[in-house]
């Protein structure tokens, strides 16, 4: 292995089950931040918002069904 290889690859060692990267406590962070977001992403969509959505395509809608009326 060159010295170059050595700097490149990070050494990946497995320590309770995860791979440690050698960044240390960044990747507890990182592996905090992870499971954070996938559990936000199975968050549903509030009934509320989806209504303020759906409002708001509707005056689209409507603001586009008149249109513009000429070349003024």
């Amino acid at each position: 292995m060159t010295k170059d290889n050595r700097v490149t690859q990070p050494n990946m060692r497995k320590h309770e089950g995860r791979v440690d990267d050698g960044l240390g406590p960044n990747s507890d962070i990182g592996s905090r931040l992870r499971a954070l977001y996938g559990a936000v992403q199975d968050e549903g969509v509030p009934d509320q918002l989806l209504d303020l959505l759906e409002k708001l395509d509707e005056a689209e809608r409507a603001q586009a069904a008149s249109g513009p009326t000429g070349g003024e």
